[in-house]
C-alpha cells in the first residue's frame, strides 16, 4: 500500500456477505436451495434511491473493485482507477455495488462451497451457470439493498455481457447500460482459447477429475498454464513488444556453453500464472469460461440482435479499444448497429490504446473522459427528473 492513501481513493473497505434463504432457479433447470454473495459497496444510497450503480466483474474478477482491504495492502481493487471520490464513477455522488458472482471463489457460493445436501465441497458437481443466473441473483441482491432501479449497470468483457443481459431480463430496473470491451457472443477463436485453457487444467494430474479438494491436491500447474494462455490474449503485440521485446532475464547465447536462455516475457508469464494459481479455484475457472462460451444475447430472439435489443428500455454507452483483438472494436460496432436499428439511444467510443483487452482496466485519459462525461450525464438526467417530479407535486 502507498505510504499515504491517495486522496481520490475510497480508502479502507470491508466486504459484506449477503445470504439468501430462498431458492434460486437456474437456467440449467437445477435449483440452489440457498446461496450467498460477497459484495462491496462504496458511497451512499440517496433518498430517492436513484444513484445506485452495479459493477459486473469479468472472468477472473471479484467483489473488490476499489479501495484497500487493510493497511498492509499493496494493491487496490481491480477498478480503483475509475471508482472513487472525483473519479468517473464518483463515490461522492453514486452508490456503487460490486458482487462476487455465483460460481466464483472469493466467498460467494460456488464450486469451493459446501453442498448442503451432501455436506461436502461442491467441486465439479456445482451446477453449470449462465449469465442470466448472475443477473437474476443480482436482481435479488438489489431487492435486499432496497434498490428498485439501477442508475447504471456497468461491466467490461464478461461484465459487459451481464450489463446487456440486464437490459433484456429486467428492462424496467435499469436506466443505463455501459458495455466495455465486450460482444454479443464469442467468436470461434475466443471459444478455442477458452478450451485450450480448460484442457490445460484438466490435463494436470492434480485436477483429479475436478475432485482435487477431496483428494487434497491442487492443479496449480494446469491453472497457471490456463492463466498464461488467457493473459497472452489480453495483451496486444505492441504492448508486449514495448514492455519486453527480446530482453533476457537469465542465461546467455554465449557459444560453447550450455546456458539456457529465459526471456523476460517468459518469466513474466510464469509469475502471472503462479500468482493466479494460488488464489483462484480451478472449477470456478472452468465454470466461468463456459459462461463466456455459452453467452449469446440473441439466441432466444430468433438469433436477431435487433429483436433482442427491442426489449430494452435503457440508454447505452458502448466502449471499445482499438488494440483489443480478443474483443475487437468490430464486436462493439455490431452491438451499436443493432441498437441503432432497434431505435435505442446509444453512444459509442472507440478508444486509442496499445494495451489490448486489458485496456479497460488501466488508466487512459480519453477512456476516463468518456466514462466521466457519460456518468455526469446520468446525474444531470436524475436532477431533471427530480425537478420535474417536484414541479408536478406543486401543481397537483
Amino acid at each position: 500500500m502507498p505510504d499515504k492513501i491517495p486522496q481520490d481513493s475510497i480508502g479502507l473497505v470491508v466486504p459484506e456477505t449477503i445470504k439468501f434463504d430462498e431458492p434460486l432457479e437456474l437456467a440449467c433447470g437445477r435449483t440452489l436451495v440457498d446461496y450467498q454473495l460477497v459484495i462491496e459497496t462504496y458511497g451512499k444510497l440517496n433518498e430517492e434511491k436513484n444513484n445506485a450503480v452495479l459493477i459486473c466483474h469479468a472472468l477472473s474478477g471479484h467483489h473488490h473493485a476499489a479501495g484497500y482491504h487493510s493497511p498492509a495492502d499493496w494493491k487496490p481493487g481491480w477498478w480503483d482507477n475509475y471508482i472513487g471520490p472525483g473519479k468517473p464513477i464518483d463515490t461522492d455522488r453514486f452508490f456503487v455495488v460490486c458482487p462476487n458472482n455465483l460460481g466464483g471463489c472469493h466467498g460467494s457460493t460456488g464450486p469451493s462451497s459446501i453442498n448442503p445436501e451432501t455436506e461436502k465441497v461442491w467441486g465439479v458437481t456445482f451446477p453449470p451457470l449462465r449469465a442470466r443466473d448472475w443477473v437474476n441473483s443480482q436482481a435479488k441482491l438489489a431487492d435486499k439493498l432496497n434498490i428498485k432501479k439501477w442508475a447504471a449497470v456497468i461491466g467490461g468483457s464478461l461484465g459487459g455481457m451481464q450489463a446487456m443481459r440486464w437490459a433484456l431480463e429486467f428492462p424496467d430496473r435499469i436506466n443505463h447500460a455501459i458495455v466495455i470491451a465486450s460482444a454479443m457472443k464469442l467468436s470461434a477463436q475466443n471459444i478455442a482459447f477458452n478450451e485450450m485453457a480448460r484442457n490445460a487444467i484438466k490435463s494436470d494430474p492434480d485436477f483429479q477429475d475436478g475432485n482435487f479438494v477431496e483428494k487434497n491436491t491442487q492443479p496449480r500447474s494446469g491453472l497457471a498454464l490456463a492463466r498464461m494462455i488467457g493473459h497472452v490474449t489480453y495483451l496486444s503485440d505492441e504492448q508486449m513488444g514495448s514492455k519486453f521485446g527480446r530482453s533476457i532475464s537469465a542465461g546467455s547465447f554465449q557459444q560453447g556453453q550450455y546456458n539456457p536462455v529465459e526471456f523476460e516475457v517468459e518469466s513474466y508469464l510464469r509469475h502471472q500464472g503462479d500468482a493466479f494459481s494460488g488464489s483462484f479455484d480451478a472449477n470456478s475457472y472452468l465454470l466461468m469460461t463456459r459462461v463466456l462460451d455459452y453467452f449469446d444475447l440473441a439466441r432466444e430472439y430468433d438469433n436477431d440482435p435487433v429483436k433482442a435489443f427491442s426489449v430494452a428500455e435503457c440508454d447505452f454507452l458502448i466502449i471499445s479499444f482499438l488494440s483489443d483483438w480478443r474483443f475487437s472494436s468490430t464486436r462493439s460496432e455490431e452491438i451499436v448497429s443493432a441498437l441503432i436499428d432497434a431505435k435505442k439511444n446509444v453512444s459509442y467510443a472507440a478508444i486509442q490504446s496499445n494495451l489490448g483487452h486489458d485496456a479497460f482496466l488501466l488508466k487512459n485519459e480519453n477512456y476516463e473522459k468518456t466514462l466521466a462525461t457519460y456518468m455526469n450525464r446520468i446525474l444531470t438526467k436524475n436532477r431533471r427528473e427530480r425537478q420535474t417530479d417536484t414541479e408536478k407535486g406543486k401543481t397537483s
